[in-house]
Protein backbone atom coordinates (compact mmCIF):
# COMPACT_ATOMS: atom_id res chain seq x y z
CA UNK A 1 0.00 0.00 0.00
CA UNK A 2 0.86 3.61 -1.08
CA UNK A 3 1.14 5.22 2.53
CA UNK A 4 1.34 9.10 0.73
CA UNK A 5 -1.82 10.79 1.13
CA UNK A 6 -3.47 7.59 3.66
CA UNK A 7 -5.46 8.59 6.34
CA UNK A 8 -4.06 6.71 9.37
CA UNK A 9 -5.56 6.21 12.82
CA UNK A 10 -2.84 5.38 15.71
CA UNK A 11 -3.53 4.56 19.26
CA UNK A 12 -0.93 4.78 22.16
CA UNK A 13 0.54 7.40 20.26
CA UNK A 14 1.78 9.65 22.45
CA UNK A 15 4.83 8.27 23.52
CA UNK A 16 7.60 5.05 22.30
CA UNK A 17 6.34 3.18 19.36
CA UNK A 18 3.23 4.95 18.59
CA UNK A 19 5.11 8.45 18.33
CA UNK A 20 7.11 7.00 16.23
CA UNK A 21 5.19 5.73 14.15
CA UNK A 22 3.51 9.06 13.47
CA UNK A 23 6.44 10.44 12.69
CA UNK A 24 7.31 7.65 9.96
CA UNK A 25 3.69 7.99 8.69
CA UNK A 26 4.14 11.55 8.29
CA UNK A 27 7.45 11.81 6.08
CA UNK A 28 5.84 9.33 4.31
CA UNK A 29 2.82 11.74 3.20
CA UNK A 30 0.22 10.12 5.71
CA UNK A 31 -2.52 11.85 7.12
CA UNK A 32 -2.64 11.47 11.07
CA UNK A 33 -5.18 10.78 13.70
CA UNK A 34 -3.74 9.89 17.06
CA UNK A 35 -5.42 9.01 20.00
CA UNK A 36 -3.99 8.40 23.97
CA UNK A 37 -4.85 9.75 27.44
CA UNK A 38 -1.65 12.47 27.26
CA UNK A 39 -3.14 15.65 25.74
CA UNK A 40 0.61 17.50 26.33
CA UNK A 41 2.46 14.67 24.90
CA UNK A 42 -0.11 13.94 21.82
CA UNK A 43 -0.02 17.56 20.76
CA UNK A 44 3.65 17.57 20.72
CA UNK A 45 3.28 14.39 18.56
CA UNK A 46 0.60 15.78 16.86
CA UNK A 47 2.79 19.03 15.81
CA UNK A 48 -0.02 21.18 15.10
CA UNK A 49 -1.37 19.15 12.18
CA UNK A 50 -2.67 16.17 12.97
CA UNK A 51 -6.07 15.23 14.62
CA UNK A 52 -5.80 14.60 18.18
CA UNK A 53 -8.22 12.07 20.49
CA UNK A 54 -7.36 12.66 24.36
CA UNK A 55 -8.55 9.63 26.02
CA UNK A 56 -8.73 6.06 27.43
CA UNK A 57 -9.13 4.23 24.52
CA UNK A 58 -10.59 1.17 26.45
CA UNK A 59 -13.50 3.07 26.84
CA UNK A 60 -16.05 3.23 23.87
CA UNK A 61 -16.69 6.76 24.25
CA UNK A 62 -13.19 7.66 23.04
CA UNK A 63 -12.74 4.97 20.47
CA UNK A 64 -16.16 6.23 18.87
CA UNK A 65 -14.93 10.17 19.38
CA UNK A 66 -11.83 8.95 17.58
CA UNK A 67 -13.28 7.23 14.59
CA UNK A 68 -16.09 9.97 14.33
CA UNK A 69 -13.11 12.38 14.41
CA UNK A 70 -11.23 10.78 11.69
CA UNK A 71 -13.81 10.91 9.27
CA UNK A 72 -15.54 13.95 10.03
CA UNK A 73 -12.00 15.85 9.12
CA UNK A 74 -10.43 13.22 6.35
CA UNK A 75 -13.44 11.75 4.96
CA UNK A 76 -11.90 8.25 5.39
CA UNK A 77 -10.00 5.93 7.70
CA UNK A 78 -7.43 3.55 5.23
CA UNK A 79 -4.90 2.53 7.80
CA UNK A 80 -6.30 1.97 11.76
CA UNK A 81 -3.07 0.77 13.86
CA UNK A 82 -3.65 -0.53 17.06
CA UNK A 83 -0.71 0.17 19.52
CA UNK A 84 -1.73 0.67 22.92
CA UNK A 85 -1.23 -1.82 25.12
CA UNK A 86 0.32 -2.62 28.54
CA UNK A 87 2.35 -5.57 30.38
CA UNK A 88 2.09 -7.59 33.70
CA UNK A 89 4.72 -9.70 34.97
CA UNK A 90 2.72 -11.25 37.78
CA UNK A 91 2.77 -15.43 37.68
CA UNK A 92 -0.76 -16.44 35.92
CA UNK A 93 -1.36 -18.64 39.13
CA UNK A 94 -1.62 -15.96 41.74
CA UNK A 95 -2.11 -12.59 39.42
CA UNK A 96 -5.17 -9.99 39.86
CA UNK A 97 -8.07 -11.44 38.15
CA UNK A 98 -9.01 -7.45 37.75
CA UNK A 99 -5.28 -6.31 36.71
CA UNK A 100 -5.53 -9.44 34.38
CA UNK A 101 -8.83 -8.31 33.04
CA UNK A 102 -7.80 -4.60 32.46
CA UNK A 103 -5.04 -5.87 30.46
CA UNK A 104 -6.94 -7.41 28.11
CA UNK A 105 -9.14 -4.57 27.68
CA UNK A 106 -6.78 -2.38 26.54
CA UNK A 107 -4.48 -5.24 24.62
CA UNK A 108 -7.15 -6.96 22.92
CA UNK A 109 -10.91 -5.64 23.33
CA UNK A 110 -9.98 -1.74 22.68
CA UNK A 111 -7.91 -3.06 19.21
CA UNK A 112 -11.31 -4.95 18.97
CA UNK A 113 -13.83 -2.55 19.42
CA UNK A 114 -11.79 -0.16 16.92
CA UNK A 115 -11.56 -2.59 14.47
CA UNK A 116 -15.57 -3.44 14.72
CA UNK A 117 -15.90 0.35 14.25
CA UNK A 118 -13.66 0.77 11.42
CA UNK A 119 -14.55 -2.24 9.30
CA UNK A 120 -17.82 -1.26 7.78
CA UNK A 121 -16.24 2.06 6.58
CA UNK A 122 -13.80 -0.01 4.97
CA UNK A 123 -16.02 -2.65 3.60
CA UNK A 124 -18.15 0.23 1.39
CA UNK A 125 -14.86 1.74 -0.39
CA UNK A 126 -13.56 -2.13 -0.66
CA UNK A 127 -10.06 -0.92 0.51
CA UNK A 128 -7.93 -0.86 3.84
CA UNK A 129 -5.30 -2.19 5.99
CA UNK A 130 -5.56 -2.96 10.16
CA UNK A 131 -2.30 -3.34 11.85
CA UNK A 132 -2.26 -4.58 15.01
CA UNK A 133 0.87 -4.45 17.26
CA UNK A 134 1.45 -7.60 19.07
CA UNK A 135 4.75 -8.35 20.19
CA UNK A 136 7.05 -11.78 19.93
CA UNK A 137 5.53 -13.11 23.33
CA UNK A 138 2.30 -13.56 20.56
CA UNK A 139 4.81 -15.89 19.04
CA UNK A 140 6.65 -17.47 22.02
CA UNK A 141 5.13 -17.60 25.43
CA UNK A 142 7.53 -15.85 27.47
CA UNK A 143 7.05 -17.16 31.36
CA UNK A 144 7.68 -13.50 32.46
CA UNK A 145 5.31 -12.89 30.78
CA UNK A 146 2.48 -15.24 30.09
CA UNK A 147 -0.28 -13.34 30.70
CA UNK A 148 0.16 -10.58 28.56
CA UNK A 149 1.74 -13.24 25.85
CA UNK A 150 -2.00 -14.62 25.63
CA UNK A 151 -3.69 -11.72 25.02
CA UNK A 152 -0.74 -10.95 22.00
CA UNK A 153 -1.99 -14.54 20.90
CA UNK A 154 -5.16 -13.43 20.74
CA UNK A 155 -4.45 -10.94 18.78
CA UNK A 156 -2.27 -12.34 16.04
CA UNK A 157 -5.01 -14.91 16.01
CA UNK A 158 -7.90 -12.15 15.76
CA UNK A 159 -5.08 -10.70 13.07
CA UNK A 160 -5.29 -13.50 11.16
CA UNK A 161 -8.97 -14.72 11.33
CA UNK A 162 -9.83 -11.06 10.41
CA UNK A 163 -7.76 -11.40 6.91
CA UNK A 164 -9.90 -14.26 6.08
CA UNK A 165 -13.04 -12.69 6.76
CA UNK A 166 -12.17 -9.52 4.83
CA UNK A 167 -10.22 -11.51 2.05
CA UNK A 168 -13.01 -10.48 -0.46
CA UNK A 169 -13.27 -6.69 0.83
CA UNK A 170 -10.20 -5.24 -0.29
CA UNK A 171 -8.89 -4.77 3.60
CA UNK A 172 -5.88 -6.03 4.54
CA UNK A 173 -4.24 -6.98 7.76
CA UNK A 174 -0.92 -6.95 9.18
CA UNK A 175 0.20 -8.06 12.72
CA UNK A 176 3.53 -6.74 14.28
CA UNK A 177 5.87 -8.54 16.49
CA UNK A 178 8.59 -6.43 18.11
CA UNK A 179 11.37 -8.43 20.41
CA UNK A 180 12.97 -5.65 22.78
CA UNK A 181 12.30 -1.80 22.09
CA UNK A 182 13.78 0.89 23.93
CA UNK A 183 10.51 2.42 25.61
CA UNK A 184 8.90 2.91 28.70
CA UNK A 185 6.65 -0.10 28.60
CA UNK A 186 8.87 -2.19 31.32
CA UNK A 187 8.09 1.14 33.89
CA UNK A 188 4.49 1.27 32.97
CA UNK A 189 3.36 -2.48 33.42
CA UNK A 190 0.90 -2.73 35.45
CA UNK A 191 2.36 -5.24 38.32
CA UNK A 192 5.28 -7.04 38.72
CA UNK A 193 9.29 -7.00 37.39
CA UNK A 194 10.97 -8.68 34.74
CA UNK A 195 13.86 -11.39 35.73
CA UNK A 196 17.51 -10.07 36.06
CA UNK A 197 18.65 -11.45 33.34
CA UNK A 198 16.25 -9.84 30.79
CA UNK A 199 16.62 -6.69 32.16
CA UNK A 200 20.63 -6.90 31.29
CA UNK A 201 19.57 -7.87 27.72
CA UNK A 202 18.36 -4.51 26.46
CA UNK A 203 21.46 -4.09 24.57
CA UNK A 204 19.83 -6.01 22.28
CA UNK A 205 16.73 -3.69 22.15
CA UNK A 206 16.19 -2.04 18.79
CA UNK A 207 14.92 1.57 18.82
CA UNK A 208 10.92 2.83 18.47
CA UNK A 209 11.77 4.74 15.14
CA UNK A 210 13.95 1.32 14.02
CA UNK A 211 10.38 -0.41 14.95
CA UNK A 212 7.92 2.70 13.45
CA UNK A 213 10.35 2.07 9.95
CA UNK A 214 9.60 -1.47 9.73
CA UNK A 215 5.95 -1.56 10.82
CA UNK A 216 5.94 1.54 7.63
CA UNK A 217 8.04 -0.43 5.61
CA UNK A 218 5.40 -3.81 6.12
CA UNK A 219 2.32 -2.05 5.20
CA UNK A 220 4.20 -0.78 1.65
CA UNK A 221 4.23 -4.23 0.93
CA UNK A 222 1.36 -5.79 2.34
CA UNK A 223 3.02 -8.03 4.65
CA UNK A 224 1.14 -10.46 6.85
CA UNK A 225 3.68 -10.29 9.89
CA UNK A 226 6.41 -8.74 10.71
CA UNK A 227 8.81 -9.58 13.03
CA UNK A 228 11.66 -7.12 14.29
CA UNK A 229 13.96 -7.11 14.29
CA UNK A 230 14.08 -9.56 11.91
CA UNK A 231 16.75 -11.99 13.16
CA UNK A 232 13.86 -12.78 16.11
CA UNK A 233 12.53 -15.14 13.32
CA UNK A 234 15.48 -17.56 14.35
CA UNK A 235 14.05 -17.58 17.95
CA UNK A 236 10.17 -18.13 16.93
CA UNK A 237 11.56 -20.67 14.08
CA UNK A 238 13.64 -22.58 16.89
CA UNK A 239 10.82 -22.81 19.40
CA UNK A 240 8.51 -24.20 16.57
CA UNK A 241 11.27 -26.75 16.13
CA UNK A 242 12.64 -27.49 19.63
CA UNK A 243 9.63 -26.45 21.99
CA UNK A 244 11.32 -28.44 24.86
CA UNK A 245 14.50 -27.09 25.00
CA UNK A 246 13.26 -23.65 24.20
CA UNK A 247 10.75 -23.70 27.13
CA UNK A 248 13.52 -25.36 29.59
CA UNK A 249 15.86 -22.04 28.28
CA UNK A 250 13.27 -19.83 29.06
CA UNK A 251 12.29 -21.30 32.29
CA UNK A 252 15.78 -21.03 33.02
CA UNK A 253 15.83 -17.29 32.62
CA UNK A 254 12.85 -16.88 34.45
CA UNK A 255 13.90 -18.57 37.31
CA UNK A 256 17.08 -16.74 37.73
CA UNK A 257 19.06 -19.86 36.92
CA UNK A 258 22.75 -19.38 35.69
CA UNK A 259 23.17 -19.26 31.61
Amino acid sequence: MRIDGKVVLITGASEGIGAACAESFRRRGAKLSLVARSEEKLRQVAGGDALITVGDVTLPETRAAAVAGTLERYGTIDILLNNAGVGLYSPSWRASIEETRRMYELNFFAPLGLIQLVVPHMRAKKSGMIVNVSSIAGKMTLPWFTLYSSTKFALGSLTNGLRMELRYDGIQTMVVCPGYVKTRFQTNVIDGQPPDRLLRGRKFAITPVQCAEAIARGVERGARTVVTPAYSWIYIAFHGLFPSLVDSQLAAIYHGDPP
